[in-house]
């Protein structure tokens, strides 16, 4: 499994527009490229997997147990020519003191060669120490070679050239000149994702020819040839046994304003059983005959004008989830949800109306309100099946917040760490609905698919028995 492990020394520093060239100039030449990303990012995954054409896969300490990542790898790399893992932050950036959980850790557990991507504007003899600090810091992280980005020219190309190959060992594979057609938008925390921004492909090709042209991929096929075999544990024990039948009709909202969705938490909702069925909140104006709903996150106060507008679904919503349809929403699904989001931006407050089915309107503010990981204990009104006395690892980023939260509200979580909806509690339980702002990943220790397709069942099932009664 040749592969290579994307770092750099501290975020912003185009490390995601490399790999994204990167990915896409790799493609090109023919090979297969599997990515994966560090950390619980929805964002970057998505350009990533416009650029490879495969599904990009989250690897997270906080979240998975270290054989899950390297079973999760070995499986979704099967095939692949080349494996690109991106990091999050900067290499020896994580939560905790010991660097348990950072990316150098990452690379180090997947034995996987660093290429750092340093931001060189405006650095000359300084970039030795910086390359030669990193390389002494953990003697375990095998970083064979660096990428400067955002340079000023060719001479300045050269005089970094010259002092990296006096000072130190490691190879520069490539050297990318400063480029403004290069830049992706940021929204919040991350890039825009890919399938709101209309030249998500060009801007893709872009960063393939300037790859193609400014770094040596043999340079970089050589280095990712370096990486040994991985082996893992026996660990079928942990993977559920697949339903073979299809046997709930899922409706899963997508489409710009909601696109936060883990593909490997959708496959594990087909192995549970479901047969998904795609339902554009923008554009369709019927709900179709469906056993379930799933709406995930994303960013609905961008086009909070064409949800109101269809009325029509969102009344449909509202009649089913009022009837007992089992819904699960996270984050923006939970806005989606609300009587209504209130926006103030440039210079102007818009009011827009939501599906109605929780009793609350969401304010989005400035700054966020909830950002981070998260810790949730279930409580005795969690609804699904199979309640676990294990903490659940997982995460959220919102902007947004309850304006009023009921005092009579059932919640199924208390957040023992993060944010949730009123900072102690999370997932707003209505009928059949379960509503987060955390975002919850399927994991050998949190199989929440499973657990919320088991749940549909059993709605199912009552809903036999009464219409036979």
């Amino acid at each position: 499994m040749p592969r290579i492990f994307i770092s750099a020394a501290h975020k912003s520093s185009g490390k995601t527009t490399v790999s994204i060239g990167l990915c896409a100039a790799l493609k090109r030449r023919g090979l297969k490229v599997q990515s994966f990303k560090k950390g619980p990012d929805y964002i970057d995954p998505y350009w990533l997997a416009q650029a490879t054409g495969r599904d990009c896969y989250n690897l997270d300490f906080y979240t998975m147990e270290r054989e899950e990542i390297l079973s999760l790898m070995q499986d979704r790399a099967r095939g692949a020519g080349i494996t690109l893992i991106e990091g999050n932050k900067g290499l020896y950036d994580g939560l905790d003191l010991d660097g348990s959980n950072s990316n150098a850790a990452l690379a180090t557990l997947t034995q996987t060669p660093v290429i750092l991507v340093l931001n060189a504007r405006g650095m000359t003899r300084g970039i030795a120490p910086l390359i030669l600090g990193y390389q002494a810091f953990d003697k375990n992280v095998s970083i064979q070679g660096v990428i400067l980005n955002r340079l000023g020219g060719s001479r300045h190309e050269s005089k970094l050239r010259n002092v990296i190959e006096h000072y130190t060992d490691v190879e520069v594979v490539g050297a990318i000149h400063n480029d403004d057609r290069f830049d992706i938008d940021e929204r919040h925390l991350g890039l825009v994702p890919g399938h709101e921004d209309p030249f998500c492909e060009q801007k893709i090709d872009l960063l393939a020819d300037a790859v193609s042209d400014q770094v040596d991929l043999e340079a970089v096929l050589t280095i990712a040839g370096q990486a040994p075999s991985l082996h893992t544990e026996n660990t079928s024990e942990k993977i559920l046994e697949a339903n073979p039948e299809k046997d709930i009709k899922l409706g899963l909202i997508r489409c710009s304003a909601f696109g936060f969705y883990y593909p490997d938490d959708l496959q594990a909702l087909q192995h549970a059983g479901a047969q998904i069925i795609e339902i554009d909140p923008c554009q369709q104006t019927d709900l179709p005959e469906i056993d379930a709903l799933f709406i995930g996150g994303g960013f609905p106060e961008t086009h909070m004008k064409e949800l109101e507008a269809n009325s029509h679904l969102r009344e449909a919503i509202k009649s089913a989830i009022d009837d007992g349809l089992p819904t699960y929403a996270e984050c923006g699904g939970l806005m989606y949800l609300a009587r209504s989001i209130q926006w103030h931006h440039g210079n102007h407050d818009e009011t827009c109306k939501m599906v109605g089915c929780i009793d609350t309107d969401i304010i989005m503010e400035k700054v966020p309100q909830g950002r981070g990981y998260v810790q949730l204990q279930e409580t005795e009104n969690s609804p699904w099946p199979g309640k676990s006395t294990k903490v659940i690892n997982a995460h959220e980023f919102h902007y947004s917040r309850f304006k009023t939260v009921d005092k009579n509200v059932q919640f199924a979580f208390e957040v023992r760490r993060g944010t949730g909806i009123n900072g102690k509690s999370d997932g707003y339980i209505y009928r059949n609905l379960l509503a987060n702002y955390t975002h919850q990943r399927n994991t050998w220790n949190n199989p929440w698919a499973w657990r919320f397709m088991n749940f549909v069942r059993n709605c199912k099932s009552q809903n036999a028995e009464n219409r036979k009664t």
